[in-house]
């Protein structure tokens, strides 16, 4: 790997960790372009590496928000990690297994398709001033809980993702929690959902592209690092009203990118 490409994974890596650090994301929506478009990796490839990049940011994130929300907080919360979970850990092995059979020009289809699914989601499903309303309760809650994680382990083994652009929606909507908590809650339901997906990963011969990339891995997962723990010290201070839109507009750019490879 040449000098230059390894300053922009970690320059890739620095950027898109802050956002996680920040909202409570693995980014990983916002890497994949880069992969596929800057870097030049298959769609199949690009996925696997984004997951791995992905994982550091889910579980540095996690601690390095902590200052802003406890720990403890997170934990007490362990009856929404544990419905999500029952139902994301299945979905993001049935997801994982899905994109290693499908064509790339079809992935790079889906994944674009996905991409402006999360769009959507960042603007209609976020609101920083929620006031934690429950509109389901009881056994409802739990069964619509297991379905939305089901469904967010699909997408998060498809794109690679952490899937958090559509745990926090959910986290808030359905189950009120605060936009804060929302984020950390997030973080620690997706790092055993993108453990599992990617060990089914591991089962396919294109997993051997770690293996290949292995110095630029480590050097977008280092800028990740340092991303997160800027986001992190950044969390509260930037205006959600102006980031999430800017958001969403650059995924809908980047959609339009990975449709038009082939």
């Amino acid at each position: 790997m040449n000098k230059r490409r390894g300053l922009g994974a970690f320059a890739v890596g620095a950027g898109v960790g802050s956002l996680g650090g920040l909202i409570g994301l693995g980014g990983a929506e916002f890497r994949l372009p880069f992969l596929i478009g800057l870097f030049r990796f298959a769609a199949l490839e690009a996925v696997i590496l984004n997951k791995a990049a992905s994982l550091v940011v889910v579980a540095t994130a996690l601690p390095f928000r902590a200052s802003a929300v406890p720990l403890a907080s997170v934990a007490a919360q362990w009856p929404i990690i544990l419905n999500l979970l029952a139902g994301s850990l299945l979905g993001a092995w049935f997801g994982a297994g899905w994109a290693t059979r499908l064509q790339s020009a079809t992935l790079y289809k889906v994944i674009a398709a996905l991409l402006i699914l999360i769009a959507i989601v960042l603007v209609l499903g976020h609101d920083p001033g929620a006031a934690g309303l429950q509109f389901v309760t009881g056994a409802a809650l739990i069964v619509a809980g297991i379905i939305a994680g089901f469904a967010i382990g699909i997408v998060a083994s498809l794109l690679g993702v952490a899937g958090g652009e559509l745990l926090i929606p959910t986290l808030v909507l359905l189950f009120g929690a605060d936009i804060k908590l929302a984020g950390s809650l997030s973080l620690a339901v997706s790092l055993p959902t993108m453990l599992v997906g990617f060990t089914r990963y591991s089962r396919d011969q294109s997993f051997s592209v770690i293996g290949r990339n292995r110095a630029f891995l480590l050097a977008m997962a280092a800028g990740s690092i340092v991303g997160t723990c800027i986001g992190g010290q950044l969390l509260g201070v930037v205006p959600e009203q102006i980031l999430l839109p800017l958001l969403a507009a650059i995924l809908v750019i980047s959609a339009c990118k990975v449709w038009r490879q082939e």
